[in-house]
């Protein structure tokens, strides 16, 4: 999975997930791509930059956009296992929060399907050799 942060049309930070490879559960692309953004622009209010992402963001992930007051959140693929932004539940939209960023998903959603699918079955031919190798 792939998170990117632009603002004023220009790429302010950019992250990969990173959980297996650093055995944290929070090391979502997502969560990276604010954290970076965060640091770059020196301040947790994001609130002229969009988040954009390979996959529909998890609870961890809608929540941590919230949070950061993203004006906006694009993603490909729906996730109908754990997505947050419309498939299982809405967390970005959720009326009773204090923020909701714009959301757009589905955009070219069949290319980012197809990107997911071959890095999880590279990630699979992979791991009977050594389970814990992540990208």
């Amino acid at each position: 999975m792939g998170a990117l942060v632009v603002r004023a049309g220009a790429i302010i930070a950019r992250s990969g997930n990173r959980t297996v490879r650093d055995q944290d559960p929070t090391a979502h692309a997502e969560v990276l791509a604010l954290r970076a953004a965060a640091a770059s622009l020196g301040t947790w209010r994001l609130t002229d930059c969009v988040l954009y992402v390979t996959l529909e963001p998890c609870a961890m992930c809608a929540g941590a956009s919230v949070l950061a007051r993203v004006k906006g959140v694009v993603f490909g693929a729906w996730d109908d296992k754990a997505g947050m932004a419309g498939s299982v539940g809405d967390l970005l939209r959720h009326p009773v929060l204090n923020h909701r960023p714009e959301v757009r998903g589905g955009v070219r959603a069949d290319e980012c399907g197809a990107l997911l699918r071959e890095m999880f079955a590279a990630r699979r031919a992979r791991s009977v050799d050594s389970p814990l190798v992540d990208e």
